[in-house]
């Protein structure tokens, strides 16, 4: 499972039985930036229904490298996340998935004020894919 973790909203993406591909699955609004319950109540709820090994979490570190404010809030809902699943998660760079999603949705035909309902899947897709991809060795 992938993770793009923002303050509206948790991108939410899955792979297939075998792990060769990573799609989109569903976004989960949130109403708050510190309320967190009900996000993870259905995370873990996705984790049984769909039998997830894993969980991969995208990192939000800054062009430059550096880790901000993002990155501090993406590491406290990892943390507690650990408490709700017992999987192991994985910290995943995602530098430009958010715009690569955008332009995949772009190039697919969807319209611009359409997107913002897709965007967080797409982007979870990718940081999926860029995670097996690596540990596939491609």
């Amino acid at each position: 499972m992938g993770l793009d973790y923002g303050s509206k909203t948790i991108g939410v993406a899955i792979s297939d039985a075998l792990g060769l591909t990573a799609q989109p699955f569903e976004t989960i609004e949130r109403n708050a930036e510190n309320k967190l319950r009900r996000s993870l109540a259905r995370i873990a709820e996705i984790v049984k229904e769909k039998d997830i090994k894993k969980i991969v979490v995208g990192l939000p570190v800054n062009m430059d490298g550096r880790s901000g404010e993002r990155v501090a809030l993406t590491l406290e809902f990892v943390e507690k996340l650990k408490s709700r699943v017992d999987v192991p998660i994985i910290m995943q760079d995602e530098r430009l998935t958010t715009k690569e999603a955008d332009e995949i949705l772009d190039e697919s035909g969807v319209k611009k004020q359409d997107r913002k309902q897709f965007i967080d899947q797409v982007a979870a897709s990718i940081i999926l894919k860029e995670y097996m991809e690596k540990e596939n060795g491609q």
